[in-house]
C-alpha cells in the first residue's frame, strides 16, 4: 500500500487527506442523523398531553427544545401558540429552516471533496505525463523503465481521486435526501400539533 501511495507522487497527500476527512464526515453524519434522534417516536402525542394538562412550563419547553430537532420545532410552535394559527405556522417554518441548516452540517464539505478529488487526480495525471515526456526527451523511447515512473504516477493519482470522489458523491446525495425527508416528516408532525391546538382535529 505504501509503495502504491509513493508511486502516486506528492499529489497523493491531499487526496489521502480528503479521503480521511470524508470518512470522518460520513461516520459523523450517520451517527448524528439517526432517525430516533431526529424524530423521537410518539413525541408529538406526548407533547400534546403535557400541553393539554397545562404542564408545558418554561423549563419543560427548554428541555423539549434541547432534546431533538423535532423537539426544537415543536417547542418553537408551542411558544407561539397564543398568537394564532398563522403566526404559529410561520414560527415553525422558520425554526424548520434553521434545523434543516444544522442537519446539513458538513455536507458542503463532503460535496467539495467529491468535486476536487477527481481534479487532484487529473492534476496528478498531467504531472505524470509531463514526467513521461521529459523522460522521452532525455532518454528516448528505447528503455520502457524510464517511462514507467511517470505513467504509474499518472494512473495512480487518477484512480485514487476517483476512488475517493465516487463514495463522496453517493453519500452526499444520500444524506441530502435524508435531510429533506426528515424536514418533511417534521413539518407533518408539527402541522398535526397546530391542528390539535387550534381545533382542526381532536386528538393526535
Amino acid at each position: 500500500m505504501f509503495e502504491l501511495i509513493q508511486s502516486g507522487g506528492v499529489l497523493m497527500i491531499p487526496i489521502i487527506f480528503c479521503s480521511v476527512l470524508a470518512m470522518a464526515i460520513i461516520v459523523e453524519r450517520f451517527w448524528t442523523l439517526r432517525k430516533n434522534k431526529i424524530l423521537p417516536p410518539e413525541m408529538v402525542s406526548q407533547v400534546w398531553k403535557l400541553a393539554k394538562a397545562k404542564k408545558m412550563d418554561a423549563l419543560t419547553l427548554k428541555r423539549l427544545k434541547d432534546s431533538s430537532p423535532l423537539g426544537t420545532i415543536l417547542a418553537t410552535g408551542l411558544m407561539n401558540r397564543g398568537f394564532g394559527r398563522e403566526l404559529m405556522k410561520e414560527a415553525i417554518s422558520e425554526s424548520g429552516r434553521q434545523v434543516a441548516h444544522k442537519m446539513e452540517r458538513f455536507l458542503n464539505t463532503l460535496g467539495t471533496i467529491a468535486t476536487i478529488t477527481p481534479l487532484l487526480g487529473l492534476l496528478g495525471t498531467v504531472v505524470g505525463m509531463i514526467k513521461v515526456f521529459a523522460a522521452i526527451v532525455s532518454h528516448g523511447v528505447g528503455d520502457p523503465t524510464v517511462l514507467a515512473g511517470g505513467i504509474s504516477e499518472a494512473l495512480t493519482t487518477t484512480a485514487a481521486g476517483l476512488a475517493v470522489a465516487i463514495p463522496c458523491v453517493i453519500f452526499h446525495r444520500y444524506f441530502d435526501r435524508l435531510v429533506d425527508e426528515y424536514v418533511l416528516n417534521m413539518e407533518e408532525e408539527s402541522l398535526k400539533l397546530i391542528e390539535v391546538i387550534h381545533g382542526g382535529r381532536e386528538e393526535l
